[in-house]
């Protein structure tokens, strides 16, 4: 346990170092239209980079490994358990303006109104998923709409619990492997496991952000609460919108009620 510590402690050591020189090189480019990609690491900082691969460890995820390539020469490799997520930094549009009242602007630039809390405890799923029993349990414990939960799962991994990402994201909700344990999940290809501790992650985006902000719930799921903040609402990154677009179009079309009993 100590040595693992202490090869984690050496691992952010590489990554402040990296973050600055990261920085300082951002900053020469930042007018080039060259697109990139920004790791974040478990400690908040993050580093934007040309080019990554995550190379594969054990069968079972251990001892993966981030392998980047720097702007304007040189490259690091770390283990993947210090990275929080990875996101695409291609943008859409310039950035949205904060409104007046100081609250983070949406998507479209105005508040969201459907509160992710509500939902019946009776439901059907449209279309049916083979994990309702797992999903219902997850949003009865943590008090997220199921229909929530069922449209992250269709955009992450579209219902294969099995699904690693390219950028080394595992499972139905696909969680990274530092989001995992910090939540708890042991077993990240167990759909309950993962459901789960997906479902625990978006309630506390919620109360971070509030009931009635789905977008700005599910913008943090997919670049982080530092992103959020950094960009006073959902960034502007072209992936980052297309996610959240699809998943509340998603949970437009979910769930379908047949049952009065509400949570």
């Amino acid at each position: 346990m100590f040595e693992e510590r202490e090869e984690k402690r050496r691992f952010l050591r590489r990554v402040r170092g990296a973050c600055a020189a990261g920085f300082v090189v951002a900053l020469l480019v930042a007018a080039l239209p060259a697109s990139g990609t920004l790791v974040v690491f478990e400690d908040g900082r993050h580093v934007r980079v040309a080019s990554y691969a995550v190379v594969a460890g054990g069968e079972d995820g251990d001892g993966d490994r981030v392998s980047m390539e720097l702007f304007g020469g040189g490259s690091m490799t770390v283990s993947l358990d210090v990275v929080d997520r990875i996101v695409d930094d291609e943008y859409e549009r310039p950035l949205p303006v904060p409104e007046r009242d100081g609250r983070l602007a949406s998507a479209d630039g105005a508040p969201a109104t459907r509160s992710l809390r509500a939902f019946k405890e009776v439901f059907s799923l449209s279309p049916p998923s083979p994990y309702s029993s797992q999903i219902l349990a997850a949003a009865m414990e943590h008090r997220v709409d199921p229909a929530l939960i069922a449209a992250v799962i269709r955009a992450e991994s579209n219902g294969v619990p099995t699904a690693v990402s390219r950028k080394g994201a595992r499972g139905l909700m696909q969680l990274m492997p530092a989001t995992a344990r910090r939540l708890g999940v042991r077993s990240p290809f167990d759909p309950k496991e993962n459901i789960r501790g997906g479902t625990a992650y978006l309630a506390e985006l919620a109360a971070r952000y509030g009931d009635t902000r789905a977008d700005l719930v599910l913008a943090a799921y997919n670049a982080g609460e530092r992103a959020v903040e950094e960009h006073k609402g959902v960034p502007p990154y072209r992936e980052t919108r297309e996610y959240v677009r699809k998943v509340l179009a998603f949970w437009a079309g979910a769930t379908q009620p047949v049952a009065a009993a509400s949570f």
